[in-house]
């Protein structure tokens, strides 16, 4: 099993000009995590979504969606604060920028849960969970919790400095966390930001040397990098296709590198891979984001669409 803690929030999505001008906005259930555990199951991998969901409409909504896909909600805490929402701007090019209205919802105070499930082999972290307190607190806990635990931790900051009041510190509390990382995904903007630099080379051999056993980095149609612990480098290309909007394309690559680092095996503190299976987890992870891209809003594929088009088992 792969557990996936974070926020579950709804986006609200344009749909097009109405006649003032103004944007009709889609509701669609979303959230980094959320939409991770959506493709993690969509995917073929066992998968658990642990976080705090609201009772109202939307919370419900965002429950029915895990059930429709087969993903465990046993570790899902639920109050009666409202739901996050994201309000969403697509620019031309299909990027996705959002405004957040998240004081006083129900995500915002997940509490540290008990014993994972004794099958949970890996944990993935990611979002504004780790930013809004006082839940990120505890999400950060047990990212600790986990990693000494031996289980295979992965983090997508996946940052939004809209949420975050003071860059100073919100840097210095990711460093801490790398070393209980396993696997630090992040794309090429959120490292540059994290570095506070445009050497993102040079910040990336730093996290690595902090703890990850390895770091992947997204560059959109530029492809994936990873750099590994033993001094692997190896580079895939992006898939070209039109571009709809990025929504969830980066939350679809975290499912997908631990979906395909689980069928190789490498599920493992120290998960050893040569450079043909670097390759094939990589290159599987593109493709399966590229069909996010041709989707409006959060719409990973599932396993049997990327089997179609690419030969993938």
């Amino acid at each position: 099993m792969i557990v996936s803690a974070g926020e579950a929030l709804i986006d609200l999505v344009p749909e097009g000009p109405v006649a003032d001008g103004l944007p009709a906005l889609l509701p669609k259930r979303g959230g980094g995590p959320y939409n991770t555990a959506i493709a993690l199951a969509r995917l073929g991998s066992r998968t658990a979504f642990c976080s705090r969901i609201s009772t109202d409409q939307f919370g419900e909504a965002l429950l029915a969606g895990l059930a429709a896909d087969g993903v465990d909600t046993s570790l899902v805490q639920r109050g009666p604060e409202p739901t996050t929402l994201a309000v969403t701007e697509i620019a031309a090019s299909g990027a996705a920028a959002y405004r957040f209205h998240a004081e006083g919802t129900a995500d915002r105070l997940f509490a540290l849960p008990g014993a994972l499930p004794a099958e949970a082999r890996a944990i993935v972290f990611g979002t504004c969970s780790l930013i809004l307190e006082p839940g990120a607190s505890a999400y950060e806990e047990l990212l600790h919790r986990e990693a000494r635990r031996g289980l295979f931790t992965a983090l997508d900051p996946n940052v939004r400095p809209g949420l975050i009041p003071d860059a100073g510190a919100y840097r210095a509390r990711f460093r801490s966390w790398l070393p209980s990382v396993t696997l630090l995904k992040l794309s090429d903007q959120d490292a540059a930001w994290l570095a506070g630099s445009e050497d993102v080379d040079t910040a990336v051999e730093g996290w690595l040397a902090a703890g990850p056993y390895a770091v992947v980095v997204t560059r959109g149609t530029d492809g994936l990098t990873v750099l590994d612990r033993t001094g692997g480098r190896f580079d895939v290309p992006g898939q070209r296709v039109p571009v709809l909007d990025t929504i969830g394309a980066g939350d679809t690559v975290n499912a997908a590198l631990l979906h395909r680092l689980d069928h190789h095996g490498a599920l493992d503190p120290a998960p050893a891979l040569d450079r043909e299976r670097w390759l094939d987890v990589l290159g599987y992870a593109a493709r399966a984001a590229a069909v996010t891209c041709t989707r409006a809003g959060a719409e990973p594929p599932y396993a049997s669409e990327l089997a179609a088009d690419a030969g993938v088992s």
